[in-house]
């Protein structure tokens, strides 16, 4: 709060003032001036340092997960149980033998992810830009059916399908082989079936925050539905769009389930399947260069997040100024 007081000594003609800052640091002494108090930890804790404790706690749980696998991947010994002490002992051979080994196709794996994942990505969000648009604008005989029905289908995990979309799989194969099991395509399929459903939803509720008379105005002009969706919707609807393809991308490569069930051959795996396979040895596990690997498979989704990001901000923030 910020009052104002007389100096003491001026005159009526020319008052001078002062702004006096009242806080939990700052007083008046008895010529109405601001006097700073002296430092008191406990007023200071329960005023913002309970803050800060808290802030620095979940930065520490946050991060140790990541310097545990961090120094994992530096340990040489390739063991979890010698890795407890963190950077106890660091190396890069775990790095190298997971690049350089034979029986390890690494490089084939995250090449087969950074494909599965980019395509998949991409579609998911012109597919379900293409059919929110449809349920925000258009209005047609079982719209409202088809939302309750991307709602409820959501309501099922996806294990449930799994036995389903291997035979689906396996019989598309004799007919197309392009298409059936083994391959990055019919993965990639399977993946925007199972995508097109709370992806559609989210971006069909920010949609509906776009204001119809711009679609009104720009049919005035003569612009079509494709123009008016391409040229003018899409561009508004950036954060969305942004959000959908950073999640859609960080889930692909995350999935284990139906790329393990469709994919067979090592060299047409993804790093999730194949980086499992490392520790499911019992006999023994390599932890030390699974670490790694997983240590590298982090910097696409980093790089990614990183890219996008100025995209969410720009686009939350571009409205709020005129």
């Amino acid at each position: 709060m910020s009052t104002l007081t007389k100096t003491p000594g001026a005159d009526s003609d020319d008052m001078s003032t002062r702004a006096i800052t009242s806080g939990p640091g700052a007083g008046l002494n008895g010529y109405g001036t601001y006097e700073k108090r002296p430092f008191n930890a406990g007023r200071w804790f329960r005023a913002t340092g309970w803050r800060h404790l808290v802030g620095v706690v979940m930065i520490v749980f946050s991060c140790f997960p990541l310097l545990f696998v961090l120094s994992s991947s530096l340990n040489p010994k390739g063991t979890l149980t010698g890795s407890n002490a963190l950077f106890s002992a660091i190396g890069l051979d775990s790095y190298a033998r997971i690049l350089s080994s034979p029986d390890i196709p690494y490089t084939d794996w995250f090449v087969n992810t950074l494909i599965i994942a980019g395509i998949t990505a991409l579609a998911t969000v012109f597919l379900g830009a293409l059919a929110a648009y449809s349920f925000s604008r258009m209005r047609f005989t079982g719209r409202r059916v088809g939302l309750v029905s991307i709602v409820i289908i959501q309501m099922f995990p996806q294990l449930l399908a799994v036995v389903a979309i291997f035979l689906l799989m396996s019989s598309i194969g004799d007919w197309f082989p392009a298409l059936g099991l083994n391959t990055r395509i019919g993965l990639i399929m399977v993946y925007l079936g199972g995508a097109l459903g709370v992806n559609t939803y989210l971006m069909y509720g920010f949609f509906n925050t776009i204001p119809a008379s711009i679609d009104e105005a720009a049919k005035i002009d003569g612009a079509s539905h494709a123009r008016i969706f391409f040229t003018i919707i899409l561009r508004l609807a950036a954060p969305i769009l942004a959000v959908v393809a950073l999640l859609s991308f960080i889930a692909t490569i995350n999935e284990f389930v139906v790329a393990s069930v469709i994919l067979i051959d090592p060299e047409n795996q993804t790093l999730a399947v194949g980086l499992t396979k490392l520790v499911s040895n019992p006999r023994y596990a390599d932890w030390s260069a699974f670490s790694a690997g997983a240590v590298m498979a982090a910097l696409p989704v980093m790089a990614v997040f990183l890219f996008l990001q100025k995209y969410i901000v720009g686009g939350l923030t571009a409205g709020s100024v005129k």
